[in-house]
Formats: structure tokens, sequence, C-alpha cells
């Protein structure tokens, strides 16, 4: 079996270490016959988008080596579909000089180290073609800005030597700036003039310094820069042969693209180029069945399938990746939630923290298998976001936590009808809904709850219990697992108790024991219950009470040398709970 690639994002490394690849190579098809001067793709993260510009630029990039002699590209792509096309295509491998950098880096606290790690992925693209110094094509002053654009941050370290007060310094970052945001422009122009070919631009997740900037308060100076990096190399620039950009989420043009005519966005509503961004189920089947998994097609659908990219349905390709190499050497292995990105799932989070009531229905009624629906509009800014809503519902949408079941146009304006797609985002949800609860439950006095238990006081714990209960997610009323671990947070912290849940005593295990740290104090047994209906819950009671006496509970606990116990039978149904006890 071939090693999976786990982690790659070079196509090159998949040929040179023989790695496992789904061929997605009539992508460079495509872009040429379908693509515009610039193409913008926006699918959700890990989703293989740096694979892709990886593939176009092996495919179109000439290479030469130390003698200057033109590098064979042909082995890259022995045997993959991209070769079986016409002899125009095949005819413009290995003819191009080409740009390629990630922005996905630029994540840092403020706007200068953001700007200078995005300036240092730059420079490295300048350090790549450092054969231009050295081009007998370029004229001496040609070189020399090459030179000084590639010795940034030598020069920039230099330069701070020179500084005298702050309002210096802030003087020459702004130049600083300045120069690097139209720096690929002057790269695209002297590796045209060098190769006699005009430049293939791409540049993967632009919005990614974007996000960061919008959390992290300055916004309007990063998208600043990114506009006028993108003016300059992607619209001004005659060196351009085309472009592609990646991205999570298109942002709208009056933001960036600023009169960017020469755009064309691809999101996970247009048709083409649906079956390159993930794992089509032929894929899917093939890759299980060759490392023996094909067994295991139902769960790995259940939990990876779902997602529509125009008319094609596709499985997330990290997870499933992920999936695979960790069944190879234990097929028993349960499946995971592997895919997850810290800066979407904050998204969620604050949106959980500030839903009102008619958000937490939807996210019930999602959480739960259901649907709802929302207006979509594709032009917004990451200011946006948070000013309604519907925005966050958009950015949950493209960013991959949604999936469109229908749409319909109502006057102007697009409805669609969306649904989580898979358990494994379902799982990202609902641990977020319940992180966020446990979170809010750790701020409530829970003094007077403890007093209530000590004092054998039931209305009381009911009329706590129910009170907190009001302020969760429906969808967790009908899971026992919820209840128990909520009921037992509610105990840690007692003071002379210590809570155990499922500890051996007498015939069976109690749901939760709270242990006092002074034998001669009673210790207290909680027995749950569930029940879909209210007028069930009697019953219920009644049940938790019985099997505390028939499996001899208190027996065990009075044998272990406790004086005393108290038994709480505890039934839930919903928002609402009851509470019934003896003592011994």
């Amino acid at each position: 079996m071939k090693k999976l690639g786990v982690g790659y994002e070079n196509y090159k490394d998949f040929i040179d270490n023989d790695l496992y690849y789904v061929d997605k190579t009539l992508l460079i098809r495509d872009i040429v016959k379908k693509g515009g001067k610039v193409t913008l793709f926006t699918r959700p993260r890990r989703f293989g988008k740096t694979l892709a510009l990886s593939t176009i630029q092996t495919f179109f990039e000439e290479e030469r080596d130390e003698g200057g002699n033109a590098v064979d590209k042909g082995r890259y792509f022995t045997g993959k579909k991209v070769m079986t096309c016409d002899d125009e295509l095949l005819s413009k491998q290995g003819q191009y000089p080409v740009i390629n950098l990630s922005l996905k880096s630029g994540k840092q606290d403020d706007f200068y180290n953001s700007f200078m790690i995005l300036r240092k992925v730059v420079i490295s693209e300048f350090t790549r073609h450092i054969y231009l110094a050295d081009s007998d094509k370029l004229s001496d002053s040609e070189k020399q800005e090459f030179i000084s654009l590639e010795h940034g941050e030598i020069e920039w370290r230099e330069l701070e030597k020179s500084f005298k007060n702050d309002s210096d310094r802030q003087s020459a970052f702004r130049r600083e700036c300045g120069k690097y945001a139209v720096a690929l422009k002057t790269l695209s122009g002297l590796l045209e003039k060098h190769h006699g070919k005009k430049t293939i631009v791409l540049i993967d997740e632009y919005d990614v310094p974007l996000e960061n900037a919008y959390r992290r308060g300055f916004y309007d100076d990063m998208t600043g820069f990114i506009r006028s990096l993108f003016e300059s190399v992607l619209k001004t620039n005659n060196a351009l042969e085309f472009a592609v950009v990646t991205g999570c989420l298109r942002i709208s043009k009056e933001s960036i693209f600023t009169g960017l005519n020469n755009l064309k966005v691809n999101s996970i509503r247009d048709v083409d180029f649906g079956e390159y961004f993930g794992f089509l189920q032929q894929e899917t089947d093939e890759m299980l069945d060759n490392y023996g998994l094909a067994g295991s097609t139902e769960t790995v659908k259940e939990w990876y399938d779902g997602y529509l990219f125009g008319n094609t349905e596709v499985y997330n390709p990290w997870s499933v990746i992920k999936y695979v190499d960790d069944h190879i050497s234990d097929m028993n292995r349960l499946p995971e939630a592997y895919w997850s990105n810290t800066s979407s799932n904050s998204i969620i989070k604050e949106m959980i923290e500030r839903a009102d009531d008619s958000v937490k229905d939807e996210l019930d009624t999602l959480i739960s298998g259901g649907t709802i629906e929302k207006r979509i509009h594709e032009d917004i800014t990451y200011d946006d976001i948070d000013t309604n809503d519907d925005n966050l519902w958009n950015f949950l949408f493209f960013t991959g936590y949604m999936k469109a079941v229908s749409t319909r146009l109502d006057d102007d304006l697009t409805f669609i009808t969306m649904k989580i797609p898979n358990r494994e985002i379902r799982s990202l949800f609902k641990t977020q809904v319940k992180d966020w609860f446990d979170a809010k439950v750790k701020t409530v006095d829970l003094s007077e709850f403890h007093k209530a238990i000590l004092d054998q006081d039931t209305r009381r714990i009911e009329d706590f219990v129910s009170e907190l209960l009001s302020k969760s997610i429906s969808y967790f009323d009908n899971e026992e697992s919820f209840y128990h671990g909520f009921f037992l947070s509610l105990l840690y912290g007692m003071p002379g108790y210590k809570p155990r849940s499922n500890r051996e005593e007498g015939q069976g295990r109690p749901d939760i024991v709270l242990y006092p740290d002074r034998p001669k104090d009673p210790a207290y047994i909680f027995e749950l219950k569930t029940r879909k209906k209210f007028d069930e819950m009697d019953d219920g009671i009644k049940e938790a009470l019985a099997q505390i006496h028939d499996m001899k509970y208190e027996e065990g606990i009075l044998a272990d040398g406790y004086l005393g116990v108290v038994s709480y039978g505890i039934c839930f149904c919903k928002k609402s709970c009851i509470v019934d006890k003896f003592v011994r």
C-alpha cells in the first residue's frame, strides 16, 4: 500500500515520494478553458486548495537546472488525467514563470508583525527566483531593484538603527508597506522580461490575514495593504498571464477587489470546478478499498460526506485521509471529528454565547437533523459578520459548516434551506454548545443548590436545576448522558464532599454518589432517569428509587463505614426535573 500523504500539500512530494494521490489534474485544463484572467476559488479549509495551486505551478512553471537546461516536467504527470488533453494544453507545460505564495502565516497580534511576516513570504518568492539578480536580460537598475526587494529584511534591520524616535519608525514602516504592496507586480514584470513569457500568479489563503486582523482589531490597516497588493499584481499588471486566488470566504469587491473587473469568482454555489476540491464518491470508495476498509463505506459517508459544491457532492478530503490512516492499523477504532478550524469554531462559539431564543431554536433544529432557511449573499466583509445573525449563517454556509438543501428566489433575494452536512460537523456544534453551557454553569453560585441538598429540600433542588436547564439547547433534552454530566458538574466543589460517578456500591453502580470527607456526615446517592413526556416523570422517580433499593446501593455505602445515607431519585423531562428522596 502506498503511504498516505497526511499533511502533504506540495504536488511534487506526492510524486517524488510515491504517495497515494487522488487525481485532480484536470483542474489544469479547466483553469485554462473556464477560468478568468483572475479566478477566485472559495472553499472550506482543508479541502485541497493549497495542493491545487501546487499542481498548477508544477505543470506550468518553467524550471532550469544549474547548467541552465530546461527541467523535464513530464515525469510529474505521467499517467495522470491531464495528459489525455489536447496538444494545445500540453504544449503549455513548463513554459511560464510562476509566482506562488500563501498568506496563511499572516496571523500575528498586530499589523506591524503581521505585515513583517507577509513581507517575508513575498521576499521568499524573490529568493526562489534569485537567478534574476544575474540575468543578462535585465538592466542594471532592474537587477538592483530586484536585489533591494530580495534583501528587504537586511535593509530594514539596518534602517532601524537610524530611527531617532517612534515617528521615524512609523514613517519608515508606511514606506515599507507601500514598497511591498507593489513588489509582486515588480517581480512578475522582471520574470516576464527574463523568460519572454507572461507570469502566472497563485495566491493561497488570501483571507486568513483579513480574518485575523478583524479579530485582533487592525482590519482597516490589513485591508488597505491587501487591496494595494491585489490592485497592483492582479489589476494593473500587463505581465500577468492569469492568476488563481484561493480562500474560505468571498470578501466584497468594494473591500478588497476594488475595480478588479477581470475577476471570476467560483464559490461553493457554482457548478464549474465542483469536483476538484474534495473527494467524489468513487474516489472515496477506491481509497477505502485500496486500504482494506471497504466495510467502512457507510460510516465514512455518514461522518464525512455531504458537502455540496455546485451540483457535486463531495467528502471532506482531510477527514477521509485521516480516517483511513488511523484505521489501517486499527480497523475497530471509532470515527472522530478530524476537521476543525480554530477561527471558524470561535465564530460558532461567539454565535452561541450571544444567541437569543430564536437562534437557540435554530441551533436545536440543526443539531437534531432539521433545516433552516436563510437569505444568502456572498459579497460581505468581516465587519459585516457580527452585525446580524443572517451574516453569521452566511459565514457558516460558505465555510463548510452548512449544506444547501434547496434554493429559492423571492423577488431579487436568494434564500437557501440549509442543514448540517454530516456527523462530524454536528459533533463540532454539539461540542461548542456543551462547552458554552458548561462554562455558563461554572459562573453560577452553587451554594444555595448545595445547601438545598444538605437540607434535603427537594423543591429547591427542582427549582434550581430547572432554572439552569432553561438556558440550555433543547437538543440535549433526550440525551441521558447530558443530564448525567450536567448534574455531576453541579456537585463539584461542594464543601466537605467529593462526587463519584458510576462507582460500584451494593449490587450495582449508582449514577452519582457524594461521599463525605467526614464519615459521621451522611453520603448522598443520586439516581437519574429521563422521560420523554411530563406525565411519565412520576414513574421515572419511582423507577429511580426502586433501583436504589433493589440494587442495595445504600447497604454498600453503609458497609463502607459511613453513618448515614440520603437517597435522591431525580427524573428529567426536557428542561424540567422532579426530585424525591428517602433517608437511612
